[in-house]
């Protein structure tokens, strides 16, 4: 069991939701990103997204895209995302995850990046261009390495579908509420209940639902259907606008914390 697993036990143990943040590695700087992990791990946030900026993001909306423009401006690798989630792990148990985009697995080698990833610290992986179909070798590997892959589900997800990402997702089940890319919204999707009921009939497994959460009456409302909520662009906006500034990384907590408090007021 690793401490995706773990984190979502202690969660139902206690009857809460869980709360993940995504923020994109090396954004505005690496040393930047350090510091603004630990100021969600101050925040309470239960798991952290790290995303590996890529060329061509299909899934991610304006706001993250321009994210990871601004990370690979200044030459971000992924050697240096690790050493830098090599620095953050001995101070916290909380859960790293990273999500990325197949070619960068690839052309690392998925051997050599899920073994320098967990070495460093990492828990597990969303990778959302690759397919349940083709995510066999990837699945192998990470699941010989206690490693979480963590697959995506869909609105479009046929009951087949569905079985297949609840029996070989690990960790729990990412549940993408609408179709397109990601972006803050100003009202959830409609059939969102349904469709999260409609994936625990074939799992116990955790569902965390993405895409679109932004402010705390949504986070609330997500949290009503799901195991968890994930947030990014939201997070992404407040870093954009604060880029320069000296409180920035305070600035992500106290907008982080508004969020925590509208899950884990209940």
């Amino acid at each position: 069991m690793n401490r995706v697993e773990k984190k979502f036990m202690e969660l139902k143990a206690a009857k809460e939701k869980g709360f993940i943040v995504y923020i994109t590695a090396g954004d505005p700087d690496i040393e930047t990103t350090v510091e603004i992990a630990r100021e969600l791990v101050k925040s309470n946030v239960d798991l952290i997204e790290f995303g590996i900026p890529f060329s061509d993001p299909l899934a991610d909306g304006p706001t993250i895209q321009e994210a990871s423009q601004r990370a690979l401006r200044r030459g971000i690798t992924i050697k240096a995302i690790l050493k830098a989630i090599a620095s953050l792990r001995s101070g916290t148990d909380v859960p790293f995850v990273f999500m990325t985009y197949y070619n960068p697995i690839l052309k690392y080698g998925v051997k050599s990046f899920i073994k320098d990833a967990k070495e460093s610290g990492v828990d597990g992986v969303i990778v959302p261009d690759l397919p349940i179909e083709e995510s066999g070798e990837l699945i192998d590997i990470a699941e010989a390495e206690d490693f979480s892959l963590i697959l995506l589900a869909a609105p479009t997800s046929t009951d087949d579908r569905l079985k297949a990402i609840a029996k070989r997702s690990k960790g729990f089940i990412y549940y993408v509420s609408l179709t397109g890319v990601t972006g803050a919204r100003k009202d959830m999707a409609a059939d969102l209940a349904n469709n999260v009921k409609r994936i625990k009939r074939f799992t116990n497994k955790p569902v965390c639902v993405g895409f679109g959460v932004s402010t705390p009456d949504q986070a609330r409302e997500v949290a009503e259907v799901a195991d968890g909520v994930i947030v990014g662009s939201a997070i992404i906006k407040v870093i954009e606008k604060n880029i320069g500034r000296d409180d920035l990384v305070k600035r992500v907590g106290n907008f982080t914390r508004t969020l925590v408090k509208g899950i884990k007021s209940k």
